[in-house]
């Protein structure tokens, strides 16, 4: 059992297909209005169908109030940490603090290549990455950016503007050394779907991420745990991930937060994502939330 004890949050995932970009802004103003916490985009601008993860961030930041934003996640070999920091500053600055920065070092090289990306593989990869995330801890910070290395070559910015609020960096990661590197240097872990991480995978997982902050000085529970998790809700119904009705749905994700250790998850609907949406907000999450409270008290 891997209860970190960290309060619960809840987004969902958007799709930043331009044909339905129309109807993500519509899930995007559904979802504040239903009370969840966070909006997730993810970014694979090679995707020809595919808008731009920050353009698209940027004019649902504009279009709500409240929820808070998440790159699930950022791909590094594309867009290099001193831009990405400012990026992020500066979405933070226009929406009031409503961003938090999901990173990862890049997991399709073929597709990083076609778009003049370095598409580094193995420990070169995660080299880069851990390297990446200090720069881009300095620039978020508003101090100065200096390295010449292997990798980068920044020769003196002066970083900024100073957020609001703190833009956390949460790491995706999936292999031993990145998930060390997300207990060294991140605010916290980004798993990958439920189908590529399955539930009885997860306690290794979080072992390595936990032994690698300790051996940083790092309190484990002071880390963001998120899960991507795919599926269906209702009592038929067929697809990927998890698949079942409402009161699955509130067994299953509070056995993940109190057994697992997640705190937030990002919900990705299969099917029907306005029917799905209104489903996850309006009966899922407060009895998750309820069910969870009860059994951290022991009632």
């Amino acid at each position: 059992m891997t209860d970190y004890g960290r309060p619960l949050f809840f987004g969902v995932s958007l799709d930043p297909s331009a044909a339905a970009w129309v109807r993500t802004r519509r899930l995007a103003r559904t979802a504040e209005d239903s009370g969840l916490d966070y909006l997730a985009v993810q970014d694979h601008p090679y995707q020809p169908g595919h808008l731009d993860t920050w353009t698209l961030i940027t004019h649902l930041s504009a279009v709500t109030e409240r929820i808070s934003f998440l790159t699930a996640v950022a791909d590094l070999q594309l867009r290099p940490p001193v831009m990405l920091a400012k990026a992020a500053a500066s979405l933070s600055v226009v929406s009031d603090g409503r961003i938090q920065l999901g990173v990862g070092g890049g997991g399709i090289p073929d597709a990083i290549a076609s778009m003049g990306g370095p598409a580094r593989r193995g420990r070169d990869l995660v080299a880069f990455a851990e390297e990446s995330l200090g720069i881009l801890r300095t620039a978020l910070s508003g101090g100065v950016v200096r390295l010449h290395s292997q990798y980068h070559a920044i020769g003196g910015y002066h970083a900024g503007p100073v957020t609001p609020k703190p833009v956390e960096l949460w790491l995706g990661a999936q292999k031993p050394r990145m998930l060390a590197v997300t207990g060294r240097l991140a605010d916290g872990w980004i798993s990958p779907l439920n189908i590529y991480v399955p539930p009885q995978e997860v306690p290794s997982l979080q072992r390595i991420i936990d032994e690698a902050a300790a051996g940083a000085g790092r309190d484990p529970r002071t880390l963001r745990r998120v899960y991507n998790v795919i599926g269906t809700i209702g009592d038929r119904g067929d697809g990927p991930g998890l698949v079942g009705n409402v009161q699955r749905w509130v067994d299953t994700l509070a056995e993940w937060a109190v057994e697992l250790g997640f705190d937030t998850f990002v919900f990705w609907p299969a099917a029907d994502p306005e029917q799905q949406l209104a489903l996850f907000a309006a009966e899922v999450v407060p009895a998750v939330r309820e069910r969870v409270a009860a059994l951290r008290s022991g009632r």
